[in-house]
């Protein structure tokens, strides 16, 4: 027998020609099969994005080509990788190793490294003679604008604002959002061809659409939810989107020292951590559900905490005056509903701020034919048309959760589905694979990896300025990041099907070219899908 092949320990050693080398694939009952399942974190993103495919790129340390991949389907890494919620990372399996990959610190390192090395978006299809109406330069019409304009159509965003981003503008705070960078992905945008008209209102969408071939709505709720709450004459009561949109203009509201904020979501917990900024020595968000019923996501809170918010949960506002409010306490009943106690208390505040919630203004197609509203949002169908042909809504103002990476990816959806109806065709969403869950793993392949925790700015810097609060990642460490990704349920080339195959039947294809298994020798033993880490082989019956 030859001496084994010290490359390969795992492979088989035998001459070609040998007795044992014989065609042995029709021994099988089951054969091996390379496949692509859908990583966790691509399917629990909204924005669409093939979150594995550009954290791959980045693994490779090619930023450039891993934030080009990102631009498939989001025009806004920057922005996002400040702002979103992260929902990749609750999804992600090597949580359940350790911890989830920090992909949002490297989608927030390549929108950096784009706008600090000026890479753009060139249109390379070619002009489709079409022109699109958007309504709204938020976020959901912005994306739009931009996957229309990939397609080759004209596009004009108009939005009665003095400046472009919406409420990545309007209703963030800058200490989470630096203005700049808000700047800098809208300015690619225009760049491409996109016209923006601001300080522009759209008041008869019947005009809009004999003048435009398609129109799409993405008016951001803009609108703050009252509440009537009896209060006396010299009460301070205002709204948060109205504040925090004033600010982002330059105004500076008066809210005193002693704050008051009533809501349970993340517009509340900006609206508490303002204040502190603006010289509340006491910001207290009065909350009428305990902490684990919030809607205000939990990094939020925790951050609000840091900074010196003070919560009163289960407690509602019954009473404001002009340095103090009453407050009921309330308790949950079985269903999780609040239920007055009949017990009151008081808290010095100087002024309450609502932060209830928003909603758009629909007024501009209240009475517009075919077009439905049910429960304050504009109804669509599957291309996100409403009942008027050639009008389209996405962002706020249609069903859905409120955040930035939502309306990314309705803009996204919106553009496909109006390309395919100006071309008179019909955009099929592609088939969804099966899910790569982490029970199909090999994971005992993976070191241990802590993610790298993201730097913030003490406490004390923090609530002195609107300095953004949460910094990017090094190089050093994005690389770091993206390399503990495990390319859950796709094949990552790491060799293991070569070297465990006993049969020597796998093919190397070249470098992002994977395997093939040469079935005149295979003999379906598995040892190649139980030794796959990502669980991107698996295991059919053979036909007879």
């Amino acid at each position: 027998m030859p001496e084994a092949n010290s490359h390969h320990p795992y492979a088989i050693t035998l001459d070609v020609g040998s007795s044992l080398a014989n065609k042995t694939g029709s021994w099988r009952t089951e054969r091996p099969v390379y496949l692509d399942r859908l990583p966790p974190c691509n399917d629990a993103c909204p924005a669409g994005e093939n979150v594995q495919e550009w954290v791959a790129r980045a693994e490779e340390g090619d930023y450039e080509a891993a934030w080009r991949q990102i631009m498939v389907d989001n025009p806004f890494p920057a922005i996002m990788g400040r702002v979103c919620y992260r929902p990749c990372e609750t999804a992600c399996n090597r949580a359940t190793l350790d911890e989830p990959v920090g992909i949002n610190s490297i989608e927030r390192f390549l929108g950096d490294e784009a706008i600090s090395r000026g890479w753009s978006v060139v249109v390379e299809a070619p002009p489709t003679g079409k022109n699109v109406l958007v309504v709204g330069a938020g976020p959901s019409g912005l994306s739009a604008a931009y996957h229309l304009a990939l397609r080759g159509h004209q596009v004009t965003v108009r939005d009665d604002s003095p400046e472009a981003g919406g409420m990545m503008r309007y209703g963030i705070p800058s200490y989470r959002l630096t203005r700049d960078v808000v700047d800098a992905e809208i300015q690619r945008i225009v760049e491409m061809g996109v016209r923006l008209e601001l300080g522009t209102s759209v008041t008869d969408l019947g005009d809009a659409l004999v003048d435009f071939d398609a129109v799409f709505l993405a008016v951001g709720a803009h609108v703050g939810r009252r509440a009537d709450i009896p209060a006396g004459d010299s009460a301070r009561i205002v709204d948060a989107v109205s504040m925090l949109a004033g600010l982002a203009k330059g105004e500076q509201p008066l809210l005193g020292r002693r704050v008051a904020v009533y809501g349970g979501g993340n517009t509340a917990m900006d609206v508490a951590r303002t204040a502190r900024r603006l010289g509340a020595s006491d910001a207290i968000v009065v909350y009428r559900r305990t902490r684990e019923r919030m809607p205000a996501h939990d990094i939020e809170v925790r951050e609000a905490l840091d900074e010196g918010v003070r919560m009163r949960w289960l407690s509602t506002i019954v009473y404001a005056g002009a340095d103090r409010v009453r407050i009921e306490k309330m308790r949950l009943d079985e269903s999780g509903f609040p239920q007055p106690t009949g017990e009151f208390e008081e808290l010095d505040a100087d002024s309450v701020v609502l932060a209830l919630g928003q909603q758009a203004d629909l007024a501009l197609v209240r009475d517009l034919p075919g077009v439905e509203i049910a429960d304050g949002v504009v109804q669509v169908d599957g291309r996100m048309m409403t009942g008027h042909a050639g009008l389209f809504a996405g962002g706020d103002m249609v069903p859905g959760e409120r955040t930035v990476t939502v309306a990314v990816g309705h803009g996204k959806q919106a553009a496909r589905n109006i390309d395919a109806w100006l071309r008179s065709a019909t955009y099929e969403h592609p088939e969804r694979p099966e899910l790569a869950t982490y029970d199909r793993l090999n994971t005992w392949y993976y070191a241990d990896a802590p993610a790298t925790l993201r730097p913030q700015l003490d406490v004390a810097r923090r609530i002195t300025s609107f300095d953004e609060v949460t910094q990017g990642l090094t190089a050093e460490n994005a690389l770091f990041e993206a390399r503990r990704c495990m390319s859950c349920g796709n094949c990552l080339e790491c060799d293991n099907c070569f070297g465990v195959c006993p049969d020597n039947a796998i093919i190397k294809l070249g470098p992002g070219q994977g395997y093939e298994i040469d079935l005149d020798f295979c003999k379906g033993c598995g040892l190649c899908a139980a030794e796959c880490p990502s669980g991107a082989i698996t295991m059919i019956r053979e036909r007879s």
